[in-house]
């Protein structure tokens, strides 16, 4: 759908400079989704590996993050061979909902409620990012870090539109679960993509 290089605006590698692509195609469905001109991958035209790699390279970053919509939709072991094999670090954002396919660097695992993980993806996550759209949503939050491995990071992000009225909750939910902790939309308070 979209190449760009900014920084990484959320969770554990927050703050760091990141190439991110972004592929077409996601059949969760989230109704506070804010990229749902991602959902219909026939809407994007197909781009080569080689020039993904290439635009990638052309940044002095090496930390190239893969998300969508939903990225595992699309086979994924060629994309992570070239960008290793051009010297980057390769990051996903997925909700697990579909087999996982490539060589990872780091996996962000953020299960949304409109479709269910496949459970192969919980003790691969190195990151679990919950976004809190309902107070309801933290325990939600328990069930699967109740299922990670014991090293995995464990943050809670507010939607966005819901924010003010889910960070009180969330402050406080943090202190008293102090093995969470709150991440936010940096990249949209910076005003970068």
């Amino acid at each position: 759908m979209e190449a760009f290089y900014t920084l990484q605006g959320e969770g554990f590698h927050q703050g760091r400079a990141a190439y991110f692509i972004r592929l077409g195609g996601c059949d969760v469905g989230c109704h506070w989704c804010d990229v749902k001109e991602s959902w219909d991958a026939s809407r994007h035209p197909a781009v080569s590996v080689s020039q993904i790699v290439a635009g990638a390279a052309a940044r002095p970053g090496r930390l190239a993050v893969i998300t969508g919509g939903e990225p595992l939709m699309h086979p994924l072991d060629e994309l992570c061979g070239a960008l290793h094999e051009a010297g980057f670090r390769t990051h996903i954002e997925t909700s697990g909902t579909h087999p996982l396919s490539g060589q990872w660097d780091w996996i962000c695992f953020s299960p949304k409620k409109f479709k269910a993980p496949r459970p192969e993806i919980l003790q691969k996550a190195d990151e679990l990012k919950v976004v809190i759209y309902h107070k309801s949503d933290l325990a939600w939050a328990e069930s699967f870090a109740a299922q990670v491995r014991p090293d995995c990071h464990l943050f809670l992000q507010p939607e966005w539109d819901r924010r003010e009225q889910m960070l009180p909750l969330m402050i406080d939910y943090v202190q008293q679960h102090p093995r969470w902790r709150v991440t936010l939309q940096s990249h949209k308070y910076l005003n970068i993509p």
